[in-house]
């Protein structure tokens, strides 16, 4: 299970929105220098992300509006995630400019059936997101305070940058 903490920008009635900062991962990872999503991490500075965190039976009158909480997703959706994204738009396209070529012999048309592929492939991520939009084991979830207290971690004092509880 990964964990990440952030700050609530916004609460809804099933799930709270949670800015996070990409840093937590960056500095453990053995490939560093190679990685992309480091390289883009420093490019953007620390750009922030917005996350829906789905509250897992706990009442959202718990939470505020800059409370700072914990969030998880299980590695395996990542791995699956990951797999959906990169794998299945780059299946279609080899898939179709195969398809093509093996009907056909221009080279052009064959390109054209690639890129429909690649298309495809996109598409059909797309169709799995918002079909897997409200399922609960594909989601990011907030984590419980490990005191049994309110959810809040530290909530943020944005006017003097100081966290007290």
């Amino acid at each position: 299970m990964m964990t990440e903490t952030g700050r609530i920008v916004a609460v809804e009635s099933d799930c709270v929105w949670v800015e996070t900062i990409r840093q937590s991962t960056c500095n453990s990872c053995s490939v560093q220098k190679g990685c992309g999503h480091g390289l883009m991490n420093k490019v953007d500075a620390g750009r922030l992300n917005h996350v829906r965190a789905l509250l897992a039976g706990t009442p959202p009158e718990l939470f505020a509006i800059n409370d700072v909480v914990r969030i998880s997703i299980p590695e395996k959706v990542l791995i699956q995630g990951a797999l959906l994204v990169y794998l299945l738009p780059l299946l279609t396209m080899l898939g179709g400019g195969l398809l093509a070529s093996h009907f056909w012999v221009s080279d052009a048309i064959s390109a054209f059936a690639a890129l429909l592929g690649l298309s495809v492939g996109f598409a059909l991520v797309k169709w799995h997101s918002v079909c897997t939009y409200d399922d609960v084991s594909l989601q990011p979830s907030v984590l419980p305070d490990p005191r049994n207290a309110v959810q809040c971690l530290r909530p943020i004092d944005t006017s003097h940058n100081q966290s007290s509880c």
